[in-house]
């Protein structure tokens, strides 16, 4: 049965918005397939707007998988103003996909990722705008089913009453393999309803449905023990990893938005994973081993990429772009391929123990040269060592030196504050370094106009890393640090005039820190806050700390607990968290092991280079790690 469009009713409503653009959808790359050619339908959402969810790597990826397959389609929808929203319910104008302006309710999947946990008010908006039920108890099989992926998704319990199921880890092999079984039990009409779908999709143990497992509780507010009520469900369920990057070469026909977004610049992720060992680094922990795509397979991405889309520079990501075995290759030959057409190359952020100024220069061969990058994250030597970031004050003024002899004028040093065991002169040390670098950069460059900015945000304690055990720093003490440093900064006559200082307060800190660490009783808050008006909570405008603290006061005393409870309280190694069921393939005790390595500032090597320190991801996800050096050269094009 055909689908109809709500386009006709949104374009009455385009006029009164901010940037209608937005919801127009046609851009270049995107795909409509037939409706009714197709028997399994995805919804894919960035639960922010669309500039922020447009480039996402992710959603990108999924979008192209699923429309390649025959007899799959999936469509994008993202987050709606709240002057959307509301003329959107005075007008029953449901949440719709920009590519077709379909109802997400008519879809077989409803498919959302999180990057981070401050989108899960924007689920809320979506599941209401959609007509579909918030509760997932609520749903019945003409509703989609509701799946959570990303970051986040590897502790979805917060959200475990509004989701239906999770997938945790390489999305890319996971939305075919659930497409399959979507596929089959309709083909078989619909056996068991939706209670045996949810059921086929939990019993491959790499599915995580909530409604399968109740958690018990202890008398003091902690978990005793989180357990399977239906038997063929797995206790513990495991995160997918594609190991060959290179048969996944995604996305081979990047989107091109039509408004502004924050990433204009056509991505490509030239290894997956991180071993570097950053004790606070959620995304190096669970997304090990490291696997990197070769520098021929990352050549031609970006050869059908740049003709895909048109787009004048390319972003080489990954979590540490700079440690791809072959990046001076990869970098000198693309900037010796595109010198004519002046394509510019970028990375993310680069390790201060990773720069070189011949990767630099290539990276600026064909375009402007910018401002560089660091992330030291902790000010002293000290919590450098507890944080497991192995980077000496030394390799920094060494690094920056180079940086500023070569002709940069500057610098941006980012740094986190409330890490575990840190002090006020820990954090006091960053207006240290930044003195120093500009006054190393004065004098390697003879020039007075040297820049340094100090970025600081507040640190957040999150799930399967050796901090989830740590207690966090609160608000107001984040604050009042931060304040110390900047009046240190401000009050230095002859240096402080060349620091820029951004900081981030501790509040949203707290919030996320709450949702990061949370378990299914953090859902009343959730909810309340959206009941509240809680949208955009990513956002400065948007996010309310008062509204979130007054709706934890409400909903979190009828469990015995507050917010403190969640965020600035340590865990002991015995205490069950919410996630132990979810299996990141990360080893429980080493990681307690490492935990406690960092109270004693003891560090850890990288892996890819030392022996195996037993994180347990290789043997119990039977992966490995993947790195070259290949040996191969990237070659001109004959064709351009």
């Amino acid at each position: 049965m055909s689908v109809e469009s709500v386009f006709p009713q949104l374009e009455a409503l385009l006029p009164h918005v901010q940037k209608p653009i937005q919801y127009v959808g046609g851009e270049l790359n995107s795909t409509v397939k037939d409706w009714n050619s197709c028997d399994v339908r995805w919804a894919l959402m960035y639960p922010d707007a669309y500039e922020v969810g447009l480039p996402n790597q992710g959603v990108m990826i999924l979008y192209e998988v699923l429309n390649e397959r025959e007899g799959v389609l999936a469509e994008r929808t993202y987050s709606v103003w709240p002057d959307l929203e509301e003329l959107m319910r005075q007008h029953n104008v449901p949440q719709f996909t920009v590519d077709s302006h379909r109802p997400v309710s008519a879809f077989d999947v409803f498919g959302v990722s999180f990057s981070t946990e401050l989108g899960y008010t924007n689920l809320l908006t979506a599941l209401d705008l959609a007509g579909i039920p918030l509760d997932a108890a609520d749903r019945t099989e003409d509703h989609p089913v509701v799946v959570a992926g990303g970051h986040a998704a590897f502790n979805p319990e917060p959200i475990a009453d509004f989701i239906d199921c999770a997938v945790i880890g390489d999305g890319e092999q996971a939305v075919l393999d659930m497409t399959e079984i979507i596929r089959a039990w309709k083909a078989e009409g619909r056996p068991g309803g939706r209670d045996e779908l949810l059921f086929r999709l939990a019993r491959t143990g790499s599915v995580y449905v909530p409604k399968f497992y109740d958690v018990e509780y202890l008398a003091d507010g902690r978990i005793s023990r989180v357990v399977p009520n239906r038997s063929g469900v797995p206790w513990r369920v495991s995160k997918h990893t594609v190991m060959d990057l290179d048969e996944w070469p995604y996305p081979k026909q990047p989107l091109v938005p039509l408004a502004e977004t924050v990433h204009e610049r056509m991505s490509v992720e030239i290894f997956r994973g991180c071993t570097r060992g950053c004790r606070f680094c959620q995304a190096g922990m669970i997304t090990r081993p490291v696997r990197e795509r070769s520098i021929t397979g990352i050549g031609e991405m970006v050869d059908k990429g740049l003709k895909a889309t048109g787009f004048e520079e390319v972003g080489l990501l990954s979590l540490s772009s700079a440690d791809h075995t072959e990046i001076g290759d990869i970098a000198k030959g693309l900037a010796d391929r595109y010198e004519e057409d002046k394509i510019g190359l970028s990375l993310p952020s680069t390790r201060v123990d990773a720069f070189n100024i011949d990767l630099a220069n290539e990276l600026t061969r064909n375009g402007r040269r910018s401002g560089l990058t660091f992330a030291p994250e902790g000010g002293s030597e000290r919590i450098r060592k507890v944080i497991n970031k192995m980077v000496s004050e030394e390799d920094l003024i060494r690094t920056v030196a180079t940086a500023y002899g070569n002709g940069w004028r500057q610098v941006k040093l980012y740094f986190m504050c409330g890490l575990p065991t840190e002090t006020d002169d820990d954090v006091l040390q960053i207006a240290d370094m930044a003195t120093k670098v500009i006054a190393k950069g004065r004098e390697v460059s003879g020039k007075n106009d040297i820049r340094c900015t100090v970025s600081i945000g507040g640190f957040v304690p999150k799930p399967h890393t050796p901090f989830q055990w740590a207690p966090q720093l609160s608000a107001e003490e984040t604050d009042a640090r931060l304040e110390k440093l900047r009046d240190k900064i401000r009050g230095d006559k002859k240096y402080g005039r060349s620091i820029g200082f951004r900081y981030h307060d501790g509040k949203p800190g707290i919030v996320e820190g709450l949702l990061s660490r949370g378990d299914r009783r953090v859902g009343a808050v959730i909810r309340a806050v959206y009941e509240d008006g809680g949208r955009f909570d990513g956002w400065r405008e948007h996010f309310s700390y008062d509204r979130w603290m007054q709706c934890a006061e409400r909903t979190l005393p009828a469990f015995g607990l507050d917010v403190d409870w969640y965020t600035t309280r340590e865990r002991t190694y015995e205490e069950v968290l919410p996630w132990d069921h979810l299996d990141s393939g990360l080893d429980k005790d080493w990681l307690w092991e490492d935990w406690q390595d960092s109270l004693d500032e003891t560090e850890v090597e990288d892996c890819r280079w030392t022996p195996c320190f037993d994180c347990g991801v290789c043997p119990q996800m039977q992966t490995e790690i993947q790195i070259g050096p290949t040996g191969r050269k990237l070659l001109p094009l004959s064709v351009k």
